[in-house]
């Protein structure tokens, strides 16, 4: 069994119950163990967060400072959740057109509990392999995987 989808969300607070909700539907439609799918939804809320928050090249909500969030024409709004369950693995990424992480955030195999990051940290509690990376020039991306687990009636089982 294999599902797929690609969400393309304004940086904006609103957009997070969004893909968490979209995320929470397919696996629970899928057979998925609700356990499993409730820490994948708090780590794409988390991501998700990370990419309203720090998502674009501009001020708040990625407006260049005094110019109407209408007016902005290159992306710098927006960020990208793609989410893959294939066969008895679930990989999600979310991806924005931020300055990117800190070399050092990029570098550390599990984030710090710093004041920043800490949300990285959850992410890598709840997922089995987390990946950061910047796209220099277009942004930071955030991928990580977790085995699934299914319900005992799960119509889309894996055999």
């Amino acid at each position: 069994m294999s599902i797929w989808w690609s969400l393309h969300l304004r940086r904006e607070a609103a957009s997070v119950p969004l893909a968490r909700r979209l995320l929470l539907g397919t696996m629970d439609t899928a057979g998925v163990d609700p356990d499993i799918s409730y820490e994948l939804s708090v780590a794409l809320s988390e991501a998700c967060a990370n990419a309203v928050e720090h998502g674009g090249r501009g001020g708040a909500a990625g407006c260049p400072v005094g110019v109407p969030a209408d007016e902005v024409l290159d992306g710098t709004e927006a960020y990208h959740v793609t989410a893959f369950l294939d066969g008895d693995r679930c990989r999600i990424e979310v991806a924005d057109s931020g300055p990117g992480f800190p070399p050092s955030t990029v570098a550390r195999r599990r984030p710090s509990l710093a004041e920043h990051g800490r949300g990285l940290h959850l992410i890598g509690e709840l997922a089995d392999h987390v990946r950061l990376r910047n796209r220099p020039g277009r942004g930071a991306v955030v991928s990580f995987e977790r085995m699934l687990k299914w319900r005992e009636d799960a119509l889309l089982r894996v055999s």
